[in-house]
């Protein structure tokens, strides 16, 4: 690990005294920041503790130095020295006048990101949590270099306080080959944002501290143009953002839900219950607890379901040691495995070997009548609708040990072995489906029910994409329906779609995802709307 402070440059600015106290300072190596208030003593912080520098009080003379010695204070209040990443904060009273300053250094890290590597390159939106001053800039500063430098990619920063690129015109070069657009007051950030993202042709986009709603709704916005998005959040752990609404729209948006008496007894919850709205704008979350201890979520949309139901989620647990290993740990639930696993808590082998994902596919036999499906990561409510549309003999069951066939996510057969290795061990075949949508879901149960994949569906039940309340609904699915099987089957040909609402539009995909065509969302609201491609 390599590190790089430019840490003259920041003592400079003081004044000589206090330069002189720093550069003898045992500890200088871990300077975190000077503090410089009026009528106080300066003050170093370190990473634990702080000392004085001084016995004699701030003046004003000396802070008005060091204002003069660095840039122009933007409408943050925040300034910068040319050509580093040091950070200079101003405090003022009622009438604008600086009476103190936080002095921060700022430290390029190269191979901070070694502990989640395989998630940048996975292509998929990170959002990085944690409390000040655990390096949250610091990593995005450094997944920014790797994304344009060892992947190639086409990586925008919008550096709103010039934090992750430094003062000045010329970004600093711990970023790589990544571009810098900087931004005239932090309340354009949302504007500057977007803007990227039609002028620019990013393939990533990297953005420190999403914190309004404005900026919420952007990120949406972009992570629904197929742009990979980095960025920090206001908050220390995924929980904080469930209970913010300004920016719980990041993981989803969480929304109130009345079940009917059936469901809630069934649930063995009360008729109100929290919900996610939609599916989340960063797929993986990572709450960086220290320095070099990083709790990851791998699926965000499974992690807040998990919390919305009382439910405690097992995210990973990655550190890093001080031999530069990385460590990949991660909790077995008792409760989700009745197997005696207490000795393997924490660790990721199996007492079976877990079975390769090839041989998985495997034929059950059933007498004929139902066949108990134990779901794992794939959606129940989904599951109970094609059953009861399509009236499949199917009962689903929250019981491994009652279940003729596992069926899961691939993704998350992959990543949590664990599942194979107990189907393994009880003799249970694992059906395997590759994302957890209607179409998806339909085929892996005809497969399993051994039931004959139609070529075109000519009797297809709308039902099977929404509940079809409205009217509004009935035509959207109607119109998308005939736009198929009228124009792009036959004649090979895209079609547009009328502008429609984001949850009719979803319901619309997955119809045409039915017929094992592509469809995309384009235009802004409220006139967005689908377009299907032919083969």
């Amino acid at each position: 690990m390599r590190v790089t402070d430019d840490l003259e440059k920041l003592l400079a600015i003081l004044p000589v005294p206090l330069q002189e106290r720093l550069h003898a300072h045992e500890r200088l190596d871990e300077l975190v920041e000077v503090v410089l208030d009026l009528g106080r003593r300066p003050e170093a912080r370190f990473r634990e503790g702080s000392d004085y520098l001084s016995e004699i009080p701030v003046t004003q003379d000396e802070l008005d130095g060091c204002t003069a010695r660095v840039g122009e204070f933007s409408g943050d209040n925040r300034a910068g020295i040319e050509r580093t990443l040091h950070r200079i904060s101003a405090m003022r009273n009622r009438h604008g006048k600086i009476i103190g300053l936080t002095c921060r250094v700022g430290r390029a890290v190269f191979g901070t990101i070694g502990m989640i590597r395989d998630l940048v390159e996975s292509g998929r939106s990170i959002l990085l949590l944690g409390r000040p001053g655990v390096g949250k800039t610091t990593a995005l500063r450094e997944i920014a270099r790797v994304l344009a430098d060892d992947l190639h990619k086409r990586v925008v920063i919008i550096d709103t306080s010039n934090e992750i690129a430094g003062d000045g015109d010329i970004p600093h070069p711990a970023i790589g080959r990544a571009r810098r657009m900087q931004v005239a007051r932090p309340e354009y950030q949302h504007q500057v944002m977007i803007e990227a993202v039609e002028n620019h042709m990013p393939e990533v986009i990297v953005i420190d501290e999403i914190g309004t709603e404005l900026e919420a709704l952007a990120a949406r916005t972009i992570a629904e143009r197929g742009v990979q998005l980095v960025g920090t959040a206001h908050g220390n752990k995924l929980d904080n953002l469930i209970k913010n609404p300004t920016l719980s729209d990041l993981i989803g948006g969480i929304q109130t839900v009345t079940l009917g008496d059936e469901e809630a007894r069934r649930r063995g919850t009360q008729k109100s219950v929290l919900e996610r709205k939609a599916p989340p704008t960063f797929e993986i979350a990572v709450e960086m607890q220290e320095r070099y201890k990083w709790i990851v979520h791998k699926d965000v949309a499974e992690t807040v379901d998990y919390l919305l139901r009382d439910r405690k989620p097992l995210p990973e647990t990655r550190a890093l040691n001080g031999a530069g290993k990385v460590s990949v740990t991660r909790e077995l639930s008792e409760a989700e495995w009745d197997e005696p696993l207490t000795t393997r808590t924490g660790s990721w082998h199996s007492p079976v070997p877990v079975v390769p994902l090839g041989a998985m596919e495997m034929e059950a036999d059933f007498d004929g009548s139902r066949v108990r499906i134990y779901p794992y990561a794939v959606s129940r409510s989904h599951l109970e609708r094609i059953v009861n549309t399509l009236g499949y003999p199917v009962l689903l069951t929250k019981e491994i040990d009652e279940a003729d066939v596992v069926l899961a996510l691939r993704s998350h057969v992959r990543d949590k072995g664990k599942i194979a290795a107990v189907a393994q061990n009880r003799q249970i075949p694992v059906h395997t489906v590759k994302a957890n949508t209607i179409p998806h879901i339909t085929r892996a149960l005809r497969r399993i029910l051994q039931i004959d994949e139609p070529g075109i569906p000519g009797d297809l039940d709308a039902g099977l994409f929404g509940s079809l309340d409205s009217e509004d609904e009935l035509e959207a699915m109607e119109e998308a329906r005939l736009a198929v099987e009228q124009i792009v089957l036959p004649k090979g040909q895209p079609v547009e779609l009328l502008p429609r609402a984001p949850h009719i539009r979803k319901m619309q995909h997955e119809l045409v995802e039915h017929y094992r065509l592509k469809s995309e969302s384009f235009g802004q609201e409220p006139n967005r709307r689908l377009r299907i491609y032919p083969e």
